[in-house]
């Protein structure tokens, strides 16, 4: 294991990035955002009900990080949001005194001044390091608890919990505890934990992995509506297109990835030019999908987007400052 010694080269050779913490910006910077606002936890359902109009709109991927805005960071969460419209998928682990932060790795080394496991650390210690973007480089920003940003996204947008070492029982009570029903979800990877959820609280939907038509059939024996969940239906789209229909016609949106293939062509091909890339995720929605994840969500979302994009029958659920 590496040293578990925090870093302070930040405070020394760029004291002015040391200190500022990730904290939600001001209500002018908030009115330029691109904000999904259901109201309450039907008010989720019904945003996420397939109706025969694809919502065409993306799930950041570890919130969309780009040069100067790190994964996982509320400032990215802004960013993209003065961007596109995005849903936020994001990471949670324990510290060493049992709060839960928000970072995808179980080591710091890669994306903080500091060295080590996550939970190897207290919440105070891991507040003193500073996060880096995605060119390695270091920027003022902290990384932030799961209270931070379920405080930040009221009102904003729709949160998505991945699993990492956080069980079920623990992320339903974080979600309870600041009310957040109308606006977060959680990826499960099993329907045992699909179930265990909708026991907790009927109220939380979920991502669900549907990624063919034996999960399809397993998933309908469990007892959990439909109406609970988006599927996820894969990062290769399913070659199967009857599955899509399968999932619409419970009245389920179905979600894709393209973090691990078409957005990684897309960045090696935007200099000479990125068209027939762009086709390929139109193409996704032709397909069937209703909401691509993406560690692109700036791009691809602005590819997507347009008001004609928007259902009528979704429009409430969406304000900004170009619709």
């Amino acid at each position: 294991m590496r040293s578990q010694v925090i870093t302070l080269i930040v405070v020394l050779i760029v004291p002015s990035l040391a200190l500022p913490e990730d904290v939600a910006p001001s209500s002018s910077t908030s009115s330029r955002l691109h904000v999904i606002k259901p109201r309450n936890p039907q008010g989720l359902r019904e945003f996420f009900k397939y109706t025969g109009e694809s919502l065409h709109f993306v799930s950041a991927h570890r919130g969309g990080p780009q040069q100067g805005f790190p994964e996982n960071c509320i400032a990215t969460f802004e960013n993209t949001l003065q961007h596109t419209f995005a849903i936020m998928e994001i990471d949670p682990r324990y510290s060493k005194d049992g709060a839960i932060v928000v970072h995808h790795d179980a080591t710091l080394n890669r994306t903080t001044t500091g060295e080590g496991r996550v939970v190897a650390f207290t919440l105070s210690e891991l507040k003193e390091l500073r996060l880096r973007d995605t060119e390695g480089i270091v920027t003022k920003f902290q990384i932030p608890t799961l209270d931070e940003v379920l405080q930040w996204a009221r009102s904003k947008t729709i949160l998505v919990l991945d699993q990492k070492e956080v069980p079920v029982e623990a992320r339903v009570r974080k979600i309870q505890k600041h009310q957040a029903e109308a606006y977060t979800m959680l990826i499960v990877y099993s329907f045992k934990d699909a179930k265990k959820c909708y026991e907790l609280n009927k109220n939380v939907m979920m991502e669900v992995m549907i990624p063919n038509r034996e999960r399809f059939h397993a998933f309908n024996e469990t007892g959990v509506p439909w109406s609970n969940i988006i599927a996820f239906v894969g990062h290769a789209p399913p070659r199967d297109r009857e599955l899509w229909k399968m999932i619409h016609a419970k009245g389920t949106c179905c979600m894709v990835g393209t973090s691990r293939n078409l957005d990684r062509e897309f960045v090696a091909v935007v200099i000479s030019g990125a068209a027939a890339v762009e086709q390929h995720y139109r193409t996704l929605l032709q397909r069937g999908a209703d909401v691509i994840e993406t560690d692109l969500p700036r791009k691809v979302g602005k590819l997507l987007y347009s008001k004609s994009a928007i259902p009528p029958s979704k429009s409430r659920f969406f304000q900004g400052p170009h619709y």
